[in-house]
């Protein structure tokens, strides 16, 4: 019966005791199983006997002087199959009495087994070297679990806090000292976190970095799966880690257990890691302080398509992104959701080019209609873009859009798609909203209705203005009749001291209060 290595155990490789100076002293050889040098080093054993398989338990070195082997080509050979057998991770033979040179019979068969086979060509004391190595695997167990704990309480320490998933990202990366990325099982990056330039190098090549990751670890790229109750539903992966893979492994390790930890805890607080992912680039889309072009990598590793694609920024008001992202994977349309600060949700939709992009938007606008939660929701939509670099401007005007119509949707009996050219004298006075001179203006003509008791009135004017000055239209709107509509005209008139029906007078009006509600939101 054999055992293997704890994932995380530390070891020393075949190649790193033979580089050990007592070692070296001994004019050590490797004979056979060149290429298995890499092997980890769980023990040394000393063992003269010909059946010393049977007392190993995998990862030994084996030291020899060979001397109850000597004149039996048959037990040399069993000798190193045993060894084979029990998973031990070298042979090393002291020349000597019993052997002045290799024998011809351990070495084809350690080639046959692919085992390490190394010979000493000078005497050496055996016990010096069996409590060097075990001195040197003591001390780096210690200190691996010692950093496994370090890393364990602080990141706990951090979950109990209610720190954010990238502070928990951001403490893995200062240890690791390497990029780290939060992937989904379709490789779809959902947080990263390390020195920027480094991580855009991870994200430019992921696609290729995502398939090594997923077969296997090895040359730094070291991952640990994320799951629980029997699914796994992402990964972690230490991308192009420089130090003892064995380190590696229990940062991954502490970073999975941390990670499982907070989305139990945490994991819809602010939406799900796919959503906060989304969140992250629509957002440093809009602000714009990040340029574009070097935010393509992270679109790319998010899952959405950038290659000679159409782009469609639009924005939704109060629908959740969640029910927007069932949407889009029903429709087959690529793209990303995210709600923004005001409460408005972002979508940028990747069309292939010979798509019709005023149709799709159309028909995603009408089957949101459709679901009885967002009946009467109208879609913003900038126009198309085919460049990415115009997506951050795209994205302002398509939430311009929206915040223009805000709360006017029905009086206003807008499409379901609404562009910049749709909102008019709405939109202006939206951009120009935080200018003194015209909360002045707002201020001075709504002065006699802006008691928070004259709402229902300031919600009459609202609609009337709104609707081309319908008294009908208004009338049905409010659920009164006309004669107690004209009631109300009359005591709205008579506060701010205008007459509605001179048409200058009531644009003025209208004006003040598109200017007054902008600066409400």
């Amino acid at each position: 019966m054999t055992t293997t290595l704890e994932p995380w155990e530390p070891a020393l490789s075949v190649r790193q005791v033979l580089g050990l100076e007592r070692v070296l002293a001994g004019e050590p050889e490797v004979v056979a199983g060149a290429d298995q040098l890499d092997r980890p080093v769980r023990w040394v054993h000393v063992a003269e006997a010909a059946d010393v398989g049977v007392m190993l338990s995998g990862g030994e070195m084996v030291l020899t002087t060979g001397v109850l082997l000597a004149g039996d080509e048959d037990k040399q050979a069993e000798y190193v199959r045993s060894l084979h057998r029990a998973e031990a991770a070298a042979v090393v033979l002291g020349l000597g009495r019993a052997f002045p040179a290799p024998p011809d019979a351990m070495r084809r068969a350690a080639e046959r087994c692919r085992l390490p086979m190394v010979v000493l060509h000078r005497p050496f004391p055996f016990a010096q070297l069996t409590e060097e190595v075990q001195a040197r695997l003591v001390r780096r167990k210690y200190a691996a679990v010692s950093l496994s704990e370090t890393v364990r309480t602080a990141l706990t320490a951090l979950i109990t806090a209610g720190a954010p998933l990238q502070r928990l990202l951001d403490e893995i990366a200062a240890h690791s000292g390497c990029p780290v990325v939060v992937a989904n099982l379709a490789h779809r990056v959902l947080a990263t976190a390390g020195e920027r330039p480094a991580v855009d190098d991870v994200l430019r090549d992921w696609e290729r970095i995502a398939r090594r990751a997923g077969a296997g670890q090895g040359d730094g790229w070291i991952r640990a799966g994320l799951g629980g109750r029997g699914e796994r539903w992402g990964q972690v992966v230490l991308c192009g880690y420089r130090g003892d893979t064995s380190v590696g492994r229990i940062l991954a390790d502490r970073a999975a257990e941390a990670l499982v930890l907070h989305r139990m805890l945490h994991g819809t607080a602010a939406g799900t890691w796919e959503e906060q992912s989304a969140h992250s680039l629509l957002t440093d889309l809009l602000d714009g302080a990040v340029p574009a072009r070097q935010l393509l990598p992270r679109a790319r590793a998010a899952g959405l398509p950038v290659n000679r694609r159409t782009f469609v920024p639009l924005a939704v008001p109060s629908v959740p992104p969640a029910r927007l992202d069932r949407l889009l994977r029903l429709l087959g349309l690529p793209g990303l959701a995210a709600r923004l600060a005001d409460g408005t949700t972002a979508v940028l939709l990747s069309l292939a080019r010979d798509q019709d992009a005023s149709a799709l938007t159309a028909h995603f606008a009408d089957r949101l209609r459709a679901d009885a939660a967002c009946a009467g929701t109208v879609v913003a939509a900038a126009a198309p873009c085919t460049a990415w670099d115009d997506v951050p401007a795209a994205l302002r005007e398509a939430r311009h859009v929206a915040d223009a119509v805000a709360g006017s949707a029905a009086a206003l009996d807008l499409p379901p798609v609404v562009r910049l050219r749709d909102v008019h004298l709405r939109g202006l006075i939206r951009l120009l909203r935080d200018d003194p001179h015209v909360q002045a203006f707002a201020e001075r003509e709504l002065d006699g209705l802006l008691c928070p008791d004259d709402d229902d009135l300031l919600a009459v004017l609202r609609t009337y203005l709104a609707t081309g000055r319908n008294k009908s239209r208004t009338a049905q709107l409010h659920h009164v009749s006309r004669p107690a509509l004209y009631r109300r005209l009359e005591a709205i008139q008579a506060r701010l001291g205008v007459d509605l029906d001179d048409f200058e007078q009531a644009a003025s009006v209208h004006i003040a209060l598109l200017a007054h509600d902008a600066q409400q939101r």
